[in-house]
């Protein structure tokens, strides 16, 4: 592992206000350069031309219509005037609610949290978090409902809700069609309802996929409502993208090549981890980014999200360490403390610009479509199979203080021992890890009211050695989801649901959103165990004792 002056000696690549730190060294590392590769196939310039033949033939067809990301900001600038009309229309309305998933949602998510300004992301079937939302200043709320297809099960659901919700506070139907505001494809079903309803329409960049969308009307139309300048964002990427063609001084190549370079020499888990220094949650949406642009065919980039530097699970044999941040004092050492291998430093356009220039990068590196998500289908097949015939009937292994425990071996179940308490079974989990695997934590709950559950992550990390994420479910389905199931199948996974006590109808669905968020728990587990991985399902009959029962277990499994 790099230390930091070291990672400062691995060269510095910066244009635009973007700085990337220590690529080269880990490049240098790899048995054969990937930059090399890379400038000798002339990519930065196909790219930033937007060349469809850079992934091979097979995926030709879909990068054609798929790159439309490397140059949406000339585009979006269009958008700036009706946003300005809209957001003067909408003036008494200041509580506004997001309802998108993966990157519809994530992107606006970074932008507002890190400029400091009010978004409610509503990107949940648990219906607690969603009865909260709708609870929450509903006269002055206006809604977002963002999808690029127009048929997000989680987002219709939302949209239907927050419809009959106003309905009921009084509002007429033209009254409530106001506090829409839908972003969508062309053409999309959701374009039609949104006419229907009388909400305002503003359609997205459709040659653009939707984990590629941050600078697209899905990442800006929520930030300027909720009162973020979202011009300097394209200021920032139109600035950098002058570099993005040349063979030096390229931050967003250096990224990249270093992203495919460690892949393919050992280190193919990437630890995310904010520096402190002004950006706020960039490394969830870079999360969806990688996750979902790399992982498939057997092959795949791991990003695991680390609270902060000094969390467990930053560093492994098989980790490249990467830490983000949005500016640095001068003579500061790159990587907010910890001994990372890369810094990438500068302002949030230029980073959501340069990232995914890089996952672009990286999937020509690594041989695979970085536009498509052959597996995300899935578990949205299986969850909507569950709706209709109805859930598995499936037995406890255990019973713990109130958590029962499913488990799931892979295969046969008479393959593995069954544990008969909840510390033997997270103990049979972390012990079936291979040396290069990792632990996936899939939290079907509320991510607010249970938002302790995440502590389990370090946790756990700690107790392994080995890489764990953690994603909120179904949060996760659009992000890690497609690595989950498309990429290397090294995963065992920790699925954690809990009772509800105070279940919410989907208006005009014969389904209630505790029935959704079971079925898709549900389907998401036989998908992975349909592929023989592990899953250890752990349901809380009682949510806010079980989730502190399941953190002292983890705990005790340190001594």
């Amino acid at each position: 592992m790099n230390a930091p002056q070291d990672l400062l000696d691995g060269g510095c690549e910066g244009a635009a206000g973007l700085a990337v730190y220590g690529a080269e060294a880990v490049d240098a590392e790899a048995p054969a350069s990937a930059r090399a590769a890379l400038l000798a196939d002339d990519v930065p310039a196909r790219l930033t031309r937007k060349d469809p033949t850079l992934w091979g033939p097979d995926a030709q067809a879909e990068a054609a219509v798929r790159l439309g990301w490397v140059d949406t900001f000339r585009r979006s600038r269009e958008l700036l005037p009706q946003l300005a009309e809209l957001k003067a229309e909408l003036a008494d309305l200041d509580h506004v609610v997001l309802a998108g998933m993966g990157g519809s949602s994530l992107a606006p998510e970074v932008i507002t949290r890190t400029l400091g300004k009010s978004l409610t992301v509503l990107d949940t079937t648990d219906p607690g978090q969603v009865r909260a939302a709708l609870n929450d200043r509903l006269d002055r709320t206006v809604v977002v409902v963002a999808s690029k297809s127009g048929s997000t099960v989680e987002t219709d659901s939302h949209r239907r809700a927050y419809w009959q919700a106003f309905l009921d506070s009084g509002l007429t139907e033209a009254e409530a069609g106001r506090r829409f505001v839908v972003v969508t494809d062309p053409g999309s079903p959701l374009a039609e309802t949104a006419a229907e309803m009388g909400a305002f329409v503003v359609l997205a960049d459709p040659e653009v996929g939707g984990r590629y969308s941050a600078l697209t009307a899905f990442g800006l139309v929520p930030s300027a409502l909720a009162g973020v300048e979202v011009a300097e964002l394209l200021d920032q990427a139109e600035e950098l993208f002058g570099a993005l063609g040349g063979d030096r001084d390229n931050p967003g190549l250096g990224l990249g090549a270093a992203l495919g370079a460690a892949a393919t020499n050992g280190r193919d888990k990437v630890a995310l981890i904010s520096d402190g220094t002004g950006i706020d949650g960039l490394g969830d949406w870079a999360e969806q980014l990688i996750a979902e642009s790399t992982g498939k065919n057997g092959v795949g980039i791991l990003p695991v999200v680390i609270e902060d530097p000094s969390s467990p699970g930053a560093t492994g044999p098989d980790v490249l360490t990467v830490t983000y941040g949005g500016g640095l004092p001068a003579g500061a050492v790159p990587g907010g403390g910890i001994q990372a291998h890369v810094a990438v430093n500068g302002p949030l356009g230029a980073q959501f610009m340069a990232w995914e220039y890089a996952t672009a990068v990286a999937g020509v590196v690594l041989g695979i479509d970085p536009f498509n998500q052959p597996n995300v289908t899935e578990s949205k097949e299986n969850t909507n199979r569950l709706l209709g015939t109805g859930l598995p009937v499936e037995t406890p292994t255990f019973v713990d203080a109130g958590v029962e425990g499913y488990w799931f071996p892979g295969g046969s179940r008479q393959e593995a021992p069954l544990p008969g308490d909840l510390a033997g079974a997270l103990r049979l989990l972390i012990d079936g890890l291979a040396d290069d695997g990792y632990l996936a934590v899939m939290a079907y709950l509320d991510r607010f009211g249970d938002a302790k559950a995440g502590q389990v992550r370090p946790g756990l990390a700690t107790a392994s050695g080995r890489p764990v994420t953690f994603g909120w479910g179904p949060r996760f389905l659009h992000s890690t989801g497609q690595y989950h199931k498309g990429g290397p199948q090294l995963g065992s996974f920790l699925q954690i649901t809990g009772d509800v006590t105070d279940d919410l109808p989907v208006p005009g669905k014969p389904y209630s959103f505790a029935q959704l968020q079971a079925a898709q728990a549900a389907g998401d587990r036989q998908a992975l165990a349909e592929r023989g991985r592990p899953v250890l399902r752990l349901h809380l009959g009682d949510r806010a004792a079980g989730v502190p029962h399941v953190l002292d277990a983890v705990r005790g499994l340190r001594s």
